[in-house]
């Protein structure tokens, strides 16, 4: 009787202190990258969930939002924590709780994400420990029935 070894693939992936999901996407630069393709996907796709954030002077979501989003990204997926050293912490709900957020508007959220990140060609492992992460604060933050 022989055993066979099954050795792990990409697709295997779980996040660990040595290997978490801000160093397997790239680091500072491809995050925000993620965070631009968020956003675009949003403008592109998305116009009603575009407008409740501020847009700059051609009606897209403006730089500083996205930026602030990158910062938000980079500490949330395991890298440095700029966003609480210039924002504090996140404080997500409070953050959202001006804003009515509904199953509509959490899924609308969640496609310009699932965009975003076929944009950035994220697979795998990876791409289905990211889809659980952010379909679990995309509900976490609905604060309206429907």
């Amino acid at each position: 009787m022989s055993v066979e070894l099954k050795m792990p693939t990409s697709d295997d992936w779980v996040p660990s202190m040595d290997d978490l999901p801000y160093h397997r996407l790239g680091g500072e630069e491809q995050v925000r990258a993620l965070a631009y393709a968020f956003y675009d996907a949003m403008d592109a796709d998305e116009p009603a969930l575009a407008k409740l954030h501020e847009l700059d002077e051609h009606g897209r979501v403006n730089a500083g939002i996205r930026e602030r989003f990158g910062l938000f990204l980079i500490g949330w997926l395991g890298g440095p924590q700029h966003y609480m050293e210039r924002h504090g912490h996140p404080r997500l709900r409070m953050r959202h709780a001006h804003v009515p957020v509904d199953t509509a508007m959490r899924d609308a959220w969640l496609r310009c994400m699932r965009k975003a990140m076929d944009a950035r060609g994220i697979t795998g492992g990876l791409r289905r420990f990211l889809d659980e992460r952010f379909a679990n604060v995309a509900d976490f933050l609905r604060n309206t029935e429907g």
